[in-house]
């Protein structure tokens, strides 16, 4: 295989200026928002040993980058970001303070195929509050990534929730085993509604039961959750009225209209074991981001507390938010060698007003005229007339 001078290895992409700029103006947004709900912002290393964050990822292992160290070690480029702060947090933070909210922005690694034409490296935003096992804990989350969508002019944004062990516990009761309960959630996973159709005569579902197993797929409000709910079974009651709980706090806040209460919904992230939810926007024709409840992962680390969070993807963020005009004030001043300290005084006086101001020295340009048609107002100090 001949690699040329300029390609790049597969599922990587450059960002261009343009794009570069957006996601900065994206990433100061949304931190400024984890940060003013009270998450502290931390950064993960990009390389953790594969025996660790590697396994307990619930990334698939052919989609891991990996790599070896010195010592022989396996190494793993990040795959996600929950499973690291979840390593810092039992390891350190949760022993100074408990619930500890954090918060990030880092790129993650996940290989891709040749065919997929996916992105192998991408950048996510998200919180983690860890420490606290209460439905209030997941409404924060829910709401506060709510807030970051409004915040970056997402349209039509629109949220997507349910709850994985509420769904185990009704499969249950139509007669599947765990096994068969897996193909279920493959199917729900991938969205595949003909495959999940198709799985009523495969798995023998008693004919009383075939409607209302189909109807898994079309639930959109709790309401219709509770044709399901065995209310003699405190464990089903119990998540039930947990769920009725967390709706009236997302109602108080003014999200009712953008929720779905889908019970068939199912994250890919297998260690989501409660609540799961999924944010989705006009301009993307994938999820902004996902999230849930991951009480499970913190036992792999030897804890036995609540977890809950959310992650957004930042290049289906900028698929999804307004395009906003660009700055009125976009300047460039040209100048010479006899003005040079000139121009550094007026674009000084110009930036400090706000003005995004570029200074280039004229005899360095070969192409001026395409040169200055990229700019909003030309201010030349070059001798020339200006433009």
């Amino acid at each position: 295989m001949t690699i040329e001078m300029f390609e790049k290895p597969l599922g990587m992409r450059d960002d261009f200026p343009f794009i570069a700029k957006k996601k900065a103006e994206l990433r100061a947004k949304g931190t400024k928002i984890m940060q003013q709900a009270g998450y502290d912002l931390l950064q993960t290393p990009t390389l953790e040993y594969y025996e660790t964050i590697g396994k307990i990822s619930a990334i698939p292992d052919k989609a891991l980058f990996k790599l070896l160290d010195s010592q022989g070690e396996t190494l793993v480029l990040r795959p996600d970001m929950t499973s690291p702060i979840a390593r810092v947090a039992a390891s350190k933070l949760l022993k100074e303070k408990m619930p500890v909210r954090l918060g990030y922005y880092s790129n993650v690694f996940r290989a891709q195929k040749r065919e997929g034409g996916r992105p192998a490296e991408f950048e996510q935003m998200g919180v983690e509050l860890i420490g606290d096992d209460s439905l209030y804990a997941d409404a924060e989350v829910i709401i506060l990534a709510s807030a970051i969508l409004k915040e970056l002019e997402v349209e039509s944004s629109r949220i997507v929730i349910g709850h994985t062990q509420l769904l185990q516990s009704i499969l249950k009761e139509f007669g599947l085993d765990d096994r068969q309960i897996e193909k279920v959630r493959e199917a729900l996973v991938s969205k595949n509604s003909v495959r999940f159709e198709q799985l009523v005569e495969e798995l023998a579902i008693a004919s009383e039961k075939v409607e209302s197993f189909k109807a898994l797929n079309r639930s959109k409000t709790l309401e219709d959750w509770k044709q399901w709910i065995d209310l003699s079974n405190p464990d089903q009651s119990g998540l039930y009225e947990e769920m009725l709980k967390l709706e009236k706090i997302i109602d108080r806040n003014g999200l009712s209209e953008s929720v779905t209460y889908d019970l068939s919904f199912i994250s890919h992230m297998t260690y989501y074991t409660g609540l799961v939810f999924e944010f989705y926007g006009a301009g993307s024709g994938f999820p902004l981001g996902n999230g849930g409840r991951y009480d499970g992962l913190m036992k792999q680390f030897g804890l036995q507390v609540g977890a809950t969070g959310f992650g957004l993807r930042v290049d289906r963020l900028l698929e999804a938010i307004s395009p906003n005009q660009e700055d009125a004030m976009d300047i460039l001043i040209l100048f010479v060698e006899e003005t040079e300290q000139q121009a550094h005084e007026e674009a000084q006086n110009s930036r400090a007003q706000g003005a995004r101001v570029t200074l280039q020295y004229a005899p360095a340009v070969q192409a001026i005229e395409e040169f200055t048609g990229l700019f909003k107002e030309v201010r030349r100090l070059d001798g020339a007339s200006n433009g």
